[in-house]
């Protein structure tokens, strides 16, 4: 199985990142896994112009920039993981970026005409937040179940360490990175 996680922190070295190698590790023994910082690479925000949806067998982006590099990485894995901090109870600006880019990788408007690039691939959501889960990270989560369903994936689970800057950080982290490896490693490919 081959999963690519996409850390979406400007904090390179921050707690997102660290609950993600954590997770990392524990994949890696039997996955294939790719790691992707975005803030290395060039995202631009969507124009809103519609020129993707004209194209249908590509996402067919006026823009050409580093998300279409990340959107290859993407086709080619099984698994997709978005791991970000809760910025104002919802994704860092560069995971939103990213995700507002990836309009382009779905065809159609109407659920049946519905045609998307991420079609079956399985995703996660990790993310860390300075506050409790409930009634913190709620939309977060709602957010993540949209873009999910628009672009036809199935969503392997969604994770949250909460109370990221207490004591207890490195405790919540271990436990939320064990059981998403476990959910992870439990995914069936087509």
């Amino acid at each position: 199985m081959k999963i690519l996680t996409l850390l979406g922190s400007p904090r390179k070295e921050g707690n997102t990142s660290k609950a993600l190698k954590l997770f990392e590790k524990l994949v890696s023994e039997s996955c294939e896994v790719e790691h992707i910082n975005i803030t290395d690479y060039e995202i631009n925000g969507c124009l809103g112009c519609g020129s993707c949806k004209k194209v249908m067998e590509e996402p067919a982006c006026v823009q050409k920039d580093d998300s279409l590099v990340i959107f290859d990485k993407m086709f080619a894995s099984d698994v997709i993981v978005y791991a970000t901090p809760l910025y104002f109870w919802n994704f860092s600006s560069q995971m939103k970026t990213l995700i507002d880019r990836q309009y382009c990788l779905t065809k159609g408007q109407a659920p049946k005409e519905r045609k998307s690039f991420l079609n079956g691939k399985h995703i996660a959501l990790l993310a860390t937040c300075g506050g409790p889960d409930e009634e913190n990270a709620d939309h977060l989560k709602g957010v993540f179940d949209k873009v999910g369903n628009y672009n036809q994936c199935t969503i392997v689970g969604k994770y949250i360490v909460p109370f990221s800057f207490r004591p207890d950080f490195e405790k919540n982290t271990n436990e939320v990175a064990n059981r998403m490896a476990q959910d992870v490693l439990n995914v069936e490919l087509r």
